[in-house]
């Protein structure tokens, strides 16, 4: 791996870690499904209009529309909006912990729902992971953290990673950034009938959530995205989805800068736990080298 691919990896972890304390901010000032969905609406044409920029069509293989369709639903509009609406009363450092065990619950119902293989490295770095897990929210929840919230955000990540599962492979075959903005208009769309029926627009003006609002449109929703899609095609998707290790670290970190949330020492225990145990499961899906 050599050090723009180590640089890619570690500006995509941040950016993807800092959208949990921008998310926060804004919804402390806006309603968080209306916000949510005007987001989208936003990050997407610009996204599909880069795409035509670029010389994409947005006419999709059926494995395409499936794609765009199931991550659209399950990705933008039930876990991020799952997790904008429990960001309300849960901390951005909490969110960003439960987020970053995706890639554990990925490997966890790849093997029992799917029936992959998973090397002892990989098994123990699941253990391990539900042991950080289960540290923090013991931690969390004695300390009177809303366990609606709590349970919004599982629901959230379990939503994205059987999306992941049920997807996995449907990307290929070019427009990537199409199928994207695609993918967050269908999120806007159906994020836009919830927020109708929900919530009243009562909003906060502040120079925060004008802020918060332009870096998480821009940055986590279209940068952030780019720069993934870019690692993946320079370094392999197993070796880009060991940056994922780096996110529990960095989400902590930055809640803690900017809003400034407590930490307290099973708290740092768990996430090194949980950090090392995303490690140990992308470790485990490279493939053996092949001596001569």
């Amino acid at each position: 791996m050599d050090f723009r691919a180590i640089g890619m990896g570690l500006a995509f972890a941040f950016m993807w870690s800092s959208a949990f304390t921008s998310a926060r901010i804004i919804v402390l000032d806006a309603p968080p499904v209306t916000a949510l969905a005007i987001r989208f609406l936003i990050s997407g044409l610009l996204a599909i209009g880069i795409a035509r920029a670029l010389g994409q069509s947005w006419h999709l293989t059926k494995a395409q529309r499936k794609s765009t369709l199931i991550f659209g639903i399950c990705q933008n509009a039930i876990y991020l909006g799952a997790y904008f609406v429990a960001m309300r009363t849960v901390e951005a450092s909490l969110a960003a912990i439960i987020a970053s065990t995706m890639p554990l619950l990925v490997a966890l119902l790849g093997w029992i729902v799917f029936g992959d293989k998973v090397r002892p490295l990989g098994l123990a770095g699941l253990v391990a992971g539900l042991v950080g897990v289960a540290i923090i929210m013991g931690t969390r929840l004695g300390d009177g953290t809303d366990p609606y919230g709590v349970a919004l955000c599982l629901i959230g990540v379990a939503a994205l990673a059987i999306a992941t599962l049920t997807v996995r492979g449907a990307s290929s075959g070019g427009n990537v950034l199409m199928i994207v903005g695609l993918q967050m208009l269908v999120g806007s769309a159906a994020l836009a009938v919830v927020a109708v029926l929900t919530e009243s627009w009562e909003v906060n003006w502040t120079w925060r959530l004008i802020a918060a609002f332009s870096y998480t449109t821009l940055v986590p929703g279209l940068v952030a995205t780019w720069v993934w899609f870019t690692l993946v095609n320079r370094i392999g998707a197993v070796r880009a989805a060991t940056f994922h290790f780096l996110n529990p670290f960095f989400g902590v970190a930055i809640a803690s800068a900017l809003l400034g949330e407590a930490l307290g020492p099973l708290d740092l225990l768990g996430v090194v736990i949980i950090a090392a145990g995303i490690l140990a499961v992308q470790i485990s899906k490279r493939p053996p080298v092949t001596r001569i």
